[in-house]
């Protein structure tokens, strides 16, 4: 895309500038800018096109190839996420093990350069590597497993001890209110220092080797949804995007910089993770009748 702004349009060239750069665009020289070619990325370039045009400035589109094969192999080249990985690389370890802010604000940063990594390689190979070395050090955030999700019966799970790691944030947080508020209303906690030494009569969640925690790219809380058939559910939908942003990082969500303030603020105000829980669980509650009551028809 070809991009002219008039030089009075400041903070219009800055908007589009960022707008490119969140796209991943390429720099062929200034004011031209590269995507490789995909139906999303047409519909992207155009919706700037026509933010450029609102700007004041004009905007064209051409598809663009090398003049022969070693052109051709030096495009992907103009893609090179290698600095920004780097970047990554030092903060994970800059890091301590068991930060917990630092780990989920690492794997943000992962999944959006590896969104916008048309051409990846051995740098975004050593980041997930790191990243995940340093999780496995914090001997905290589980690792997904394989394997298919078993639908369960709500009815053979009542009345059960369910035990996850202390400290609760997001996914554990909206695990254990799913857990109590749609499949075992009489459910026990228990708030494991070392889950290795879960009790054996306990459900475990959201640790390694759990009954219920990470499998291929869905969060505990998206598991137990699907395992006890509350997956069809749009206001869970909903409220388990947020989680999965919030816990692991990938497509943003709008609302999930506001729900993790205020849970980052209850936790840092409740005295132990029960009082957390039933702080927590008024928020979640929450968002499900908004969310559920956004689903219903409006007599007009």
């Amino acid at each position: 895309m070809f991009v002219s702004l008039p030089s009075r349009q400041g903070a219009g060239r800055m908007r589009i500038w960022r707008g490119l750069r969140a796209l991943g665009c390429a720099a062929l020289r200034d004011g031209v800018y590269l995507l490789p070619e995909t139906p999303s990325h047409a519909t992207a370039l155009a919706a700037m096109a026509d933010e450029v045009a609102h700007a004041g400035g004009t905007a064209d589109i051409y598809r663009l190839s090398g003049r022969d094969a070693r052109q051709q192999a030096e495009l992907p080249a103009l893609f090179e996420r290698g600095d920004e990985y780097s970047a990554l690389l030092k903060a994970a370890a800059a890091a301590a093990a068991g930060d917990g802010k630092a780990l989920r604000a690492l794997r943000r940063d992962l999944a959006r350069i590896a969104a916008i990594d048309f051409f990846p390689g051995e740098a975004q190979r050593q980041a997930r590597a790191a990243l995940a070395a340093l999780e496995a050090a914090s001997g905290g955030e589980p690792m997904a497993r394989g394997g298919a999700i078993r639908r369960l019966a709500s009815a053979d799970y009542q009345g059960r001890t369910w035990a996850t790691r202390k400290h609760l944030w997001v996914d554990r947080m909206a695990s254990a209110w799913l857990i109590r508020r749609f499949i075992d209303r009489k459910a026990a906690f228990v708030w494991l220092d070392n889950p290795k030494k879960c009790p054996k009569t306990a459900l475990g969640f959201d640790f390694d080797g759990a009954a219920f925690t990470h499998i291929g790219g869905r969060v505990s809380f998206e598991v137990l949804a699907a395992s006890f058939g509350l997956d069809a559910d749009p206001a869970l939908v909903k409220i388990a995007a947020i989680v999965h942003c919030l816990d692991v990082g990938g497509v943003p969500v709008a609302e999930a910089a506001g729900i993790e303030a205020v849970l980052a603020g209850l936790r840092a105000a409740s005295e132990d993770d029960d009082k957390l829980l039933t702080a927590a669980a008024r928020v979640f509650d929450g968002l499900y009748h908004h969310y559920h009551y956004q689903q219903e028809p409006t007599n007009g």
